[in-house]
């Protein structure tokens, strides 16, 4: 068996076909195997959706609230961004909420804490959103234990979302690359989780993955710079060879880094966020890297950030993310790229190298 242009084909052992093995035994030229195209594939990821409420929450402002004055129209969330969605070739979100009836909460202590649920219909909002998968990995699918937990993942498989995180792996062909993803919960830098993410790794490899891409859910509550578990990880998961590195969990924008030529953006904030009617910092970015394939091999990597607030309105959230106008949008890419020196202030609107020119 010789591998040619990809093609696993079989070479001729004797007799004519053997002197000339390029023509077969009826006299016909067979086709030669068609070489690989120069493709380029778009991922889109967005961070944090928590598609429902806490039940301690004022029903009146409710993101369950204003979906039913929409008459539950499962275009309402993502209305502004599903163009966007769906021109790529695959749009991943953290989902940070249990889909269940469910009513047994999780103890977590004292303090104030936060258990989130959605009604399993919701499920049709990323449906018509285009996001094809989700990222599972985070402290809010497990709020209602298992049963939750368990009814999310029916939830998303019942609407043919792919999910990843918690274990699940998710694999997918997209235009001859396969891409491997992953995620975890990142709240210490241990031995553990480095071995989690090399098995995961390999795992993937095996299964023939081409890129692996992990989503973390990790860092401090409103903070704007990663701290050092995060960089640590992240840097790892670069070493390990992962494609990029995605994150979540700060519930504000982060900076973005460029590692051993590799994109890592460590908090991409909030997004159709039912966890706060009114957060004071509404700002967040969709993050879209455009991936140069040869058959199985990525020669480069563009990025992009889309500056985007969480609600059509300031004033307060209505769940709806809209991409920011001039001059809002020019003033969170210079923030972002304030944030971000290794970046070279390359973050921008339009597709540009992660590496640089």
């Amino acid at each position: 068996m010789i591998a040619v242009g990809g093609v696993a084909v079989t070479a001729a052992c004797g007799g004519a076909a053997a002197e000339n093995p390029a023509v077969s035994g009826s006299g016909e030229v067979p086709a030669a195997p068609a070489a690989p195209v120069p493709q380029e594939i778009v991922l889109t990821f967005v961070g944090d959706n928590i598609l429902g409420t806490d039940t301690n929450f004022g029903a009146a402002t409710s993101l369950p609230t204003l979906w039913a004055e929409s008459g539950s129209d499962p275009n309402y969330f993502f209305q502004n961004t599903k163009s966007l969605f769906a021109s790529d070739d695959l749009t991943v979100a953290n989902l940070e909420v249990a889909f269940t009836t469910a009513s047994d909460k999780i103890d977590k202590g004292p303090g104030e804490v936060y258990h989130f649920k959605g009604d399993p219909a919701l499920v049709g909002t990323l449906t018509a959103g285009d996001i094809e998968a989700v990222t599972v990995s985070n402290n809010h699918t497990g709020d209602f234990g298992r049963q939750g937990f368990d009814d999310t993942i029916a939830t998303l498989e019942g609407a043919e979302i792919d999910y990843f995180g918690e274990g699940f792996k998710y694999l997918t062909e997209l235009k001859g690359l396969t891409v491997g993803f992953v995620g975890y919960q990142a709240w210490t830098d241990s031995d553990e989780l480095r071995a989690e993410i090399a098995s995961d790794f390999a795992d993937l490899r095996a299964q023939g993955a081409d890129a692996i891409v992990p989503y973390f859910h990790w860092g401090i509550e409103s903070t704007s710079e990663p701290y050092d578990v995060q960089t640590a990880l992240a840097h790892f998961a670069i070493d390990s060879g992962a494609a990029m590195v995605i994150g979540s969990h700060p519930h504000v924008i982060q900076s973005m880094e460029v590692y051993n030529g590799k994109l890592i953006a460590y908090s991409l904030a909030n997004f159709a966020f039912g966890g706060n009617s009114n957060p004071t910092d509404k700002r967040t970015f969709i993050l879209q890297t455009r991936l140069h394939t040869l058959g199985d091999a990525v020669n480069s990597v563009d990025f992009r950030a889309i500056p985007t607030r969480i609600s059509r309105t300031e004033s307060f959230n209505d769940y709806v993310p809209t991409p920011y106008p001039s001059p809002e949008k020019e003033e969170v890419l210079g923030y972002l790229n304030s944030l971000s020196p290794t970046s070279g202030g390359r973050i921008s609107a339009e597709f540009g190298p992660v590496a640089g020119a």
